[in-house]
């Protein structure tokens, strides 16, 4: 998760703002359900699951993020 934190601040910091904030928020999106998925290693259908969420998750990390 730290790679994809890193990425959003630098990416504010460099003004680099909606052209990157998709990418960064599917990455980030990528981070928390890896985290997850690491956690439940007895579930095996909860990366699908995951997956599934996947643009949810991209979706309300882009929408914090575009709040400034």
């Amino acid at each position: 998760m730290a790679n994809a934190i890193e990425s959003i601040v630098n990416n504010a910091i460099n003004g680099r703002g909606g052209n990157v904030d998709r990418p960064t928020a599917v990455a980030a999106a990528l981070e928390l359900i890896a985290a997850k998925v690491s956690n439940a290693p007895s579930n095996g259908g909860i990366l699908s699951q995951e997956m599934d969420n996947l643009s949810k998750y991209a979706d309300q990390i882009q929408a914090a993020l575009a709040k400034k």
